[in-house]
């Protein structure tokens, strides 16, 4: 017999265990990657976390004979649905063994939970901030996930969600590129050189992550207008701003971050990030004592580099800002000792993005879908 229990979030045992669930299923996996335990931890926190200070959100176990089998957590992001004007929940952190009556008794719970508070319907796996990764994986499944700002799955986690009556909301791709053949048109380069010649953008660079904390809440306030008609978006608060970069100084190696500047403001970004994903898989997770060490190992060993983030606030688009914002991409991509690049995570629906990046040399690889349903 299966039952679902809700996790108490002030129990550091009990949200050890809701951390340790996965970690089962994928023990012999190659291309799963595990969460930085503490990352993990504190999005559980509802006390410190800044997401739950505009909304709420519960974790829940599935226990089958004393053993955890599932787990999933149910979340309203009230700030979500109050500028889309809808009433939805989310799901997120889904795993169970490969039994669909555990998915269906995880999702039981969910309904029941999301029905209590009026809302109409769930979507997900869609998490507590913009660093969380969207969607199962549909497609890709040979290549190894990457970092944990993208989720891996089994295949028979969407098959499932799909057996539940569940159908597709939004496709998140990931492409592809070596940096051998990731080379921008030089025409591109040469409206980023003349654009930065009169002056109207600038590109601002890092040397420090003292200097990168200095500028957030300006890239905050760009991230807030650049991604107004993306599926995904919220208006993100000051607390969650800082939230999250606390989160990229982990992992950011301040040289790969780069923001579009008129005048005095940004109104651009591009992030990129060293992958470490092979140092938080020998290491189970866990930064110390000794993670963290092997982790900036890696931070300059590594071959690959995510690119995840960029945008251009709308009114720049046409004047230069989308030519200057691809040029420091292959800037960024080649000027380091890279070889393989991933674009991570552009929804279908930013199709002249898509677009863009498959024009570049970027062959998409991976496929993550968001789901949804009536209840």
């Amino acid at each position: 017999m299966i039952t679902v229990e809700k996790v108490d979030t002030s129990s550091r045992i009990q949200v050890n265990r809701f951390i340790e669930v996965p970690f089962q299923f994928y023990k012999d996996c190659p291309q799963w990657v595990p969460p930085i335990r503490l990352d993990m931890a504190a999005s559980l926190n509802k006390t410190k976390h800044p997401f739950f200070e505009h909304s709420d959100g519960d974790f829940f176990i599935a226990v089958r004979d004393g053993r955890a089998v599932g787990r999933i957590a149910v979340l309203e992001n009230r700030r979500y649905n109050e500028y889309h004007g809808t009433r939805k929940s989310q799901f997120y952190y889904f795993e169970c063994e490969e039994n669909l009556e555990t998915a269906m008794a995880l999702f039981e719970k969910a309904y029941d939970w999301s029905q209590s508070r009026n809302l109409d319907s769930i979507m997900g796996p869609k998490g507590l901030g913009p660093l969380d990764g969207y969607g199962v994986l549909v497609e890709g499944f040979e290549h190894r996930q990457m970092m944990t700002m993208m989720n891996y799955n089994h295949p028979y986690l969407p098959q499932f969600l799909e057996k539940m009556g569940f159908e597709k909301e939004v496709d998140f791709i990931s492409c592809y590129a070596s940096t051998a053949s990731f080379v921008m048109p030089e025409r591109i380069h040469r409206i980023a050189d003349r654009v930065q010649e009169r002056g109207t953008l600038r590109v601002k660079k890092f040397a420090t992550k003292r200097e990168l904390v200095e500028w957030a809440p300006r890239i905050g306030q760009a991230y807030n207008k650049a991604f107004t008609q993306n599926w995904e978006y919220y208006p993100l608060t000051e607390r969650e701003i800082d939230f999250v970069v606390g989160n990229i100084m982990t992992v950011a190696n301040p040289r790969l971050i780069k923001i579009i500047i008129h005048g005095e403001d940004v109104v651009g970004f591009l992030f990129a990030f060293p992958d470490i994903s092979a140092a938080l898989q020998r290491s189970g997770g866990r930064l110390f004592p000794l993670g963290i060490f092997d982790l900036l190992i890696e931070l300059r060993r590594t071959k690959w580099v995510a690119v995840n983030g960029t945008g251009i606030l709308s009114e720049f688009q046409g004047r230069g800002g989308n030519a200057l914002m691809y040029s420091e991409m292959e800037k960024t991509v080649r000027g380091f000792n890279f070889e393989h690049v991933d674009l991570t995570q552009v929804a279908e629906t930013a199709e002249q993005m898509r677009s863009d990046l498959v024009n570049l040399g970027g062959k998409p690889y991976k496929n993550h879908r968001v789901y949804r349903k009536i209840i």
